[in-house]
């Protein structure tokens, strides 16, 4: 199941420092960082039956929609999603475990996210499906 590790931050004299330590990157094997411009942009849907991935906003606010598909081909277009708004503020990390589709939207403009991944690019592709942008929310 997908779940939040809450970090926290600490502000002092010399500034603030925000951290995660519950964060443990042992499997990570790759990151990339994706900036929204505006709020009107829609990264949605991109699904791994295998890799996972973890989500942290370091600028702005994110929306992020998560799916599991029922049918990797062909799924179902009555779906439950979940919901997790992700906020830079929060210091926290979505961990998204295989098994699922996402999408996101930023809230803000410039609103800058830190995808980690566990698998590589070419395991990656190997294992990607992507959906039309509608098929599961109301961007």
């Amino acid at each position: 199941m997908p779940q939040i590790i809450q970090g926290g931050r600490h502000t002092d004299a010399r500034g603030t420092i925000s951290f995660v330590n519950d964060f443990v990157m042992e499997e990570v094997k790759r990151f990339y960082v994706i900036e929204h411009p505006d709020t009107d942009i829609v990264r949605a849907w991109q699904g791994h039956r295998k890799e996972q991935k973890w989500f942290y906003v370091v600028s702005g606010s994110f929306r992020l929609v998560l799916v599991a598909p029922d049918n990797w081909e062909a799924p179902s277009p009555d779906l439950e999603t979940a919901e997790f708004l992700l906020h830079a503020g929060d210091s926290q990390v979505l961990h998204v475990p295989g098994g699922y589709a996402s999408g996101f939207k930023a809230l803000e403009p410039n609103s800058k996210m830190i995808i980690y991944s566990d698998a590589s690019v070419k395991e990656s592709s190997a294992d990607d499906f992507r959906y039309d942008k509608g098929k599961w929310y109301t961007w």
